[in-house]
C-alpha cells in the first residue's frame, strides 16, 4: 500500500507541474498576444460602425495595463454624413478576458474623462435612410435591434436586460459634456462628475438652457446584476427642476423639486414579465394654455406601478396606486393587441373622506372648489372599454355613492346664489360684458311661468330633452362624444347638458381648458347630486342670461329684440326661430331674404324640428295648424339683417343623435 501511495503522489506532483506550467504558458501567451487581441477586436468594431452605420469609428492609442484594465486614447465617432457625434480624451475600462478572447469588448469597469458628445435630430432622417438602405447588406442590424413583432414580453425584457448590461459594475464619468439640438432648440448637458461604485451612485450636472441654468444632483442604489434601482435626481436651486425641451417643444412647462424612482421588482417567466417600483415627485408644477390659464400645482406625488407585459397585452394592475396628499386612487390601464385592439382603464377611489378629496384638488385646476368644506364620505368608479373596429360598442360608466355627504361651507363657486338674486357678468371674446341683474329688480327678467311653454319645449329638444330627468349628464352624450373624439383624433363634440351651459355661464370662463371642463363637471356633478338648485331655478336662471344676439341676453331681451313682444306672447314659429339659433346667435343676420323673411331652408329646418316634437308629444298636432316656417322679424333685429342670395347649402340639414338631442347644435361644444 504504501510503494502504491508514494507512486499516486508523484502522479499528483507531476500533474500539478504540468497544470502549473500549462498555466503559465497560458498566461504567458495572453501578455504577449493580448494587445494583438485588443486590436483586433477594435478593428472588428470600426468594421462594424463602417459597414452597418456608415461611421467612422477611431481610437488614437489602446493599451493594457494590469492583467485586464484597457487605456484608450482619443475615440471618435464621425458618421460620413455629419459632424463628429463623439470624442473621448481618455478610456480606463476593464474588459472580460474570455470575450476578449472571442473578440468582443465588454465592460466590467468603465472610467470616461474629458468626452463631448453632439446629438441632432436634423441628422436622424439622413441616418434613418443611410441605415434602411443597409439593411439588406448585413444581417447584424436586425440583431443589434431586439424587437419581436408579436411578442411584448420577450421584446421589453430584451431591451430591460440590453439596458443593464450596457451599465458597468464600476463606472466613472468625468467632465462630460452632451450637447443636444432638437428641432433647433439647443441644449446642453454638463456632467461634471458620476460615479457608481460599489452599488452606490452619485452625480452632479448642469443643464444649460437659453432660459436659465439648472443645477441636478443624483444619489442612489443601483445594482446591475439583479436589475434593482432606488434613485433620487433633486436640485440645489432655489427654482424647480425643469425637464429639457419640453417648455420650448410644447410649451409644457413640467417641472418639480425632485424624483425618486425605485425598481424592486423584474420578473420574467412562463412568458410574462412584471416590472414593479414606486416613485415619488415633490412640488410640481405644470403650465400648459390647454390645461389650464393659470400654473397648476402638485403637492407631492406618491406613485406605485405594478406592469404586466404578456405576449400581446400591456397591463398598468390596479394594485397601482396614486397618492395625493390624504386622497388614493387605483387606476387600471390594459392595452390588448390579441384580437381586435382594445383599450381598457378604470379608475377607483375606495370610501374616503370627502374633505380629503378637496384637499387634494391641485391649486390651479380647480379654484372655484378649492376651499369647501364637506363633511360625510364617498366613493367613486369610472369604467371605459373600446375596441378600434369596433367603436360603437365603446362602454363608458361611472359609479358615485356618498355617505352622509353634507357641503358646509362653498368655495369660490357660491353654488347657493344661483337660488337667489345675482348679477350676471358675460363674457364677450373673453372681456366682461355689461352687468346683467338676474332678479325682479331687471325689468326683463321673465320668471319661468311668464315665459311660453313653446319657447321652453323647443329650446329642451334642441339643447337638451331629459334635462328634467338627468343629473346633470347625459351617459350616452358622453360616450357617443368619446367615439367622436377619437374617431377624429380630437376634441370635435362635446356632451354639454342645460346644466353645464349654465355652470359655465354663472361661474366659469368660456376659455377652452382641460381646467375649466373639469371644473364645469364637477360643480355640475355637486348640485345635481345634491339637490342644492331645483330644475325649474336652474332652467328660469338659463332662460334669463344666455346670448340670444349682439348685446341680448335673456329671453326677455330676446322676445323685444327680434318680435317686440313680452316672453309669455311668442308663438311657435318664434320660437322656433329663437330656439334654433342659441348656438349661433349673432348668425341670425345671414338667414333673411331681400323680403326680409327667412329663407327657405331655415324653414325646412323648422318644419323638421316640429314633426319631431310632435312625434315625440312635446307638442300635439293641433299646436303646429297655420304655423309661418318663414316668420318675419319685427323687432330692432331688423336693422341688423344681411340680405345675401339664396342656397340651400348655407346650414346642414336638422339632425338628432341617440340622446335626443339636435347634432348640428350640441357639437359646437
Amino acid at each position: 500500500m504504501s510503494v502504491d501511495k508514494t507512486k499516486w503522489l508523484k502522479y499528483l506532483k507531476t500533474l500539478a507541474i504540468a497544470v502549473g506550467v500549462f498555466l503559465l504558458m497560458v498566461l504567458a501567451g495572453y501578455f504577449l498576444l493580448r494587445n494583438i487581441l485588443l486590436e483586433k477586436a477594435i478593428t472588428k468594431v470600426g468594421t462594424k460602425f463602417k459597414e452597418n452605420y456608415q461611421i467612422d469609428f477611431k481610437v488614437g492609442k489602446a493599451y493594457f495595463s494590469g492583467i485586464s484594465l484597457v487605456n484608450i486614447e482619443k475615440l471618435s465617432l464621425t458618421p460620413e454624413w455629419t459632424d463628429t457625434l463623439l470624442t473621448i480624451d481618455q478610456v480606463k475600462t476593464g474588459i472580460s478576458v474570455s470575450d476578449l478572447l472571442l473578440g468582443k469588448i465588454r465592460f466590467s469597469t468603465l472610467s470616461i474623462i474629458s468626452a463631448h458628445a453632439r446629438l441632432d435630430n436634423k441628422d436622424s432622417s439622413t441616418y434613418k435612410n443611410r441605415l434602411q438602405s443597409s439593411v439588406s447588406k448585413s444581417d447584424d442590424i436586425g440583431k443589434a435591434i431586439p424587437y419581436e413583432n408579436t411578442n411584448f414580453a420577450k421584446t421589453a425584457y430584451k431591451w430591460i436586460d440590453l439596458l443593464f448590461d450596457a451599465i458597468p459594475r464600476e463606472l466613472i464619468l468625468n467632465n462630460c459634456v452632451l450637447d443636444v439640438t432638437y428641432d433647433g432648440i439647443h441644449q446642453q448637458v454638463r456632467l461634471s462628475e458620476l460615479t457608481l461604485i460599489d452599488d452606490i451612485l452619485k452625480g452632479q450636472m448642469k443643464i444649460i438652457a437659453p432660459e436659465r441654468t439648472q443645477h441636478w444632483i443624483a444619489t442612489g442604489n443601483l445594482n446591475v446584476s439583479k436589475k434593482q434601482a432606488d434613485v433620487k435626481v433633486y436640485t440645489t436651486d432655489s427654482a424647480r427642476m425643469m425637464l429639457p425641451f419640453v417648455n420650448q417643444k410644447w410649451a409644457l412647462a413640467f417641472m418639480f423639486r425632485s424624483i425618486k424612482v425605485q425598481v424592486g421588482e423584474i420578473d420574467f417567466s412562463s412568458g410574462t414579465l412584471t416590472l414593479a417600483g414606486d416613485m415619488q415627485i415633490q412640488d410640481v408644477l405644470i403650465n400648459h394654455p390647454k390645461i389650464s390659464s393659470k400654473d397648476v400645482l402638485l403637492p407631492d406625488l406618491n406613485v406605485h406601478y405594478n406592469y404586466t407585459v404578456g405576449e400581446n397585452r400591456v397591463t398598468l394592475d390596479s394594485s397601482s396606486c396614486i397618492r395625493i396628499d390624504k386622497l388614493s386612487v387605483y387606476p387600471f390601464v390594459q392595452l390588448d393587441l390579441s384580437n381586435d385592439t382594445t383599450f381598457n382603464a378604470s379608475l377607483v377611489i375606495p370610501k374616503t373622506k370627502a374633505q380629503d378629496f378637496v384637499n387634494a384638488l391641485p391649486e390651479g385646476l380647480f379654484n372655484h372648489i378649492r376651499g369647501m368644506q364637506i363633511d360625510g364620505d364617498f366613493d367613486f368608479r369610472m369604467d371605459f372599454s373600446y375596441k378600434e373596429n369596433r367603436p360603437q360598442d365603446l362602454y363608458f360608466e361611472t359609479g358615485f355613492n356618498k355617505y352622509n355627504l353634507h357641503i358646509t361651507k362653498y368655495g369660490e363657486a357660491n353654488i347657493a346664489k344661483l337660488n337667489g338674486e345675482f348679477v350676471y357678468t358675460p363674457l364677450e371674446r373673453g372681456r366682461p360684458g355689461r352687468p346683467i341683474l338676474v332678479g325682479i329688480g331687471n325689468s326683463y327678467y321673465t320668471p319661468l311661468d311668464q315665459i311660453s311653454p313653446y319657447i321652453q319645449k323647443c329650446v329642451l329638444t334642441c339643447e337638451d330633452p331629459s334635462f328634467f330627468y338627468h343629473r346633470g349628464f347625459i351617459d350616452e352624450a358622453f360616450r357617443q362624444s368619446i367615439i367622436k373624439n377619437i374617431r377624429t383624433r380630437k376634441f370635435a363634440r362635446g356632451a354639454s347638458t342645460i346644466s353645464m351651459q349654465l355652470i359655465k355661464n354663472v361661474f366659469l370662463t368660456r376659455e377652452k381648458t382641460l381646467s375649466r371642463k373639469l371644473e364645469e363637471i364637477l360643480l355640475v356633478y355637486i348640485i345635481e347630486n345634491n339637490r342644492l338648485v331645483s330644475k325649474e331655478r336652474m332652467l328660469e336662471v338659463y332662460f334669463n342670461i344666455i346670448e340670444w344676439g349682439p348685446n341680448v341676453y335673456g329671453i326677455g331681451e330676446a322676445a323685444q329684440f327680434y318680435f317686440s313682444k313680452h316672453p309669455s306672447q311668442l308663438n311657435l314659429s318664434e320660437c322656433l326661430f329663437l330656439s334654433t339659433i342659441v348656438p349661433r346667435p349673432k348668425g341670425f343676420m345671414w338667414r333673411f331674404d331681400k323680403q326680409g323673411l327667412q329663407k327657405e331652408f331655415v324653414g325646412k329646418q323648422y318644419r323638421f324640428l316640429s314633426n319631431i316634437m310632435v312625434r315625440r308629444n312635446v307638442l300635439m298636432p293641433e299646436d303646429t295648424a297655420g304655423i309661418n316656417f318663414r316668420v318675419p322679424i319685427t323687432g330692432p333685429a331688423k336693422e341688423f339683417i344681411k340680405i345675401t342670395p339664396d342656397s340651400t347649402n348655407m346650414e346642414s340639414e336638422l339632425e338628432f343623435d341617440e340622446t335626443g338631442r339636435l347634432k348640428i347644435l350640441q357639437d359646437e361644444e
